[in-house]
């Protein structure tokens, strides 16, 4: 009852009170902000981690600007029936260059964080087009858009200027090239030597979508052939494990 009682006097007291609120505050204050200062020492670096390429890049974007992370979480937590259903489990540093990022709360559909290479592009095509085609029990609606819409790129250049002013490290050569990049990289019949040096020999080069033009499929597609495939870094950390 005493306790009761403090609590009573103090909202009586303005001042007691609005200090003791402050305190209050503080407190979850610091506990938030305290592990940032020791973030470098917490959060491991991958040595073969690579950025987005300006394709991949822009098929991240229409799949934010479609609500796709509503529906889709893209981490995966180390509980044994996630790790047997996705893959291995997520690292903090596969997300380090994701501004935002997309590790979601709700899995309406399946995680996709480790869904790179799991299916064909043609599977992607026909599954963005009509879910239904391929998963006959699937809710996910249809993007059938995407494969007429052509990707505008003329402004990829200024997406990944501003990725750079958060710490992805974009260089000049890839800013100034990005648009080029992005339709080299769904065009292997041209000239790939550029985006092959600029974001490395492992980059995929090919016609996603299935056809000459360049479309929001290709983009899409080729996001969504990369989630999981920046860093392998994962599959040899799970590959230890298993043989321990």
């Amino acid at each position: 009852m005493a306790l009761f009682k403090a609590h009573y006097n103090l909202e009586k007291n303005s001042i007691a009170l609005v200090i003791g609120i402050i305190l209050a505050a503080s407190v979850g204050g610091i506990v938030e902000i305290a592990p940032l200062f020791t973030i470098d020492e917490t959060v491991e670096t991958l040595p073969d981690m690579r950025v987005y390429t300006p394709l991949e890049l822009a098929g991240r974007n229409i799949y934010i600007r479609e609500g796709c992370y509503a529906c889709h979480s893209q981490m995966i937590r180390t509980l044994r029936d996630e790790v047997e259903r996705y893959g291995p489990y997520s690292l903090a540093a596969e997300s380090q260059y994701d501004h935002p990022m997309l590790w979601g709360s709700k899995r309406t559909g399946p995680d996709i964080a480790r869904l790179g290479g799991k299916y064909s592009d043609d599977w992607h095509v026909a599954h963005l087009i009509n879910p239904r085609a391929v998963v006959p029990t699937s809710i996910m609606p249809a993007y059938p858009w995407l494969n007429s819409t052509p990707l505008v790129v003329a402004d990829l250049g200024d997406h990944l200027a501003a990725l750079r002013t958060l710490g992805v490290p974009y260089t000049d050569d890839m800013i100034a090239n990005a648009p080029r990049d992005a339709a080299a990289q769904a065009n292997p019949d041209g000239d790939t030597a550029g985006i092959a040096g600029r974001y490395g020999e492992a980059t995929t080069l090919r016609r996603f979508s299935g056809t000459a033009r360049l479309t929001e499929m290709d983009a899409v597609v080729a996001y969504l052939q990369v989630l999981g495939q920046l860093t392998q870094a994962p599959y040899a950390l799970d590959a230890a494990q298993v043989q321990q």
